[in-house]
């Protein structure tokens, strides 16, 4: 009977999630982020302000509805690879997956690009994910967190979907960067060009 009641109780809260989630894109998309308080997003999906506030923190926050999904799969992503399969093989793939597929006609990207305060939240947010990366990845080579390794990979890695998305291949150009991060700068053609203009002079 507890059983019941509790997932009774998770599956309405989920609704009441996805309500809020789903009331906050449609009202930012028609009139804009800033041109729509948290109230009206409550009052459209028939909940009270201080439910909203129970299931996200901030008017930000209701934009970005999976960021806890987000970094677990980040997470799981380093913890479940394949056996034998590098760590740094591993983030690559599942960044080429995960952050290059966005579609730029797409409503939440164009409102996530068109508004500064939810591009700035979003940086932040991602960024946040850092840490968890970094723990995983200390987990999984045996290194300290605190190492430079580790967090020089961390941060590298969580960058590279944002410098890839300008690319007309998203998909490709985080491979490249992963291959930079994996062989470094020696193996690219500027260095051997820079090698060149070096004997030259």
């Amino acid at each position: 009977m507890a059983e019941t009641t509790t997932g009774r109780r998770a599956r309405k809260k989920a609704r009441t999630r996805q309500a809020l989630s789903d009331a906050a894109l449609r009202l930012f998309t028609e009139r804009g982020f800033d041109d729509v308080g948290v109230r009206e997003v409550a009052e459209a999906a028939d909940v009270s302000l201080s439910t909203l506030f129970q299931h996200f923190p901030s008017k930000e926050a209701l934009v970005f509805d999976l960021d806890a999904d987000i970094e677990s799969a980040l997470i799981a992503a380093v913890r479940d690879r394949a056996p034998g399969q590098p760590v740094l093989h591993a983030v690559r793939d599942h960044l080429m997956q995960s952050r290059t597929a966005a579609r730029t006609d797409d409503p939440l990207f164009v409102l996530v690009e068109s508004t500064p305060a939810l591009r700035d939240y979003a940086r932040r947010m991602w960024s946040r994910h850092e840490k968890a990366l970094a723990a995983a990845l200390a987990d999984a080579t045996g290194l300290a967190p605190d190492d430079l390794a580790i967090t020089g990979l961390a941060r590298f890695a969580l960058e590279a979907p944002s410098l890839a998305r300008a690319s007309d291949d998203p998909a490709r150009a985080v491979r490249d960067l992963f291959a930079l991060l994996e062989h470094g700068w020696g193996t690219t053609p500027l260095a051997h060009e820079q090698d060149r203009s070096g004997q030259d002079g």
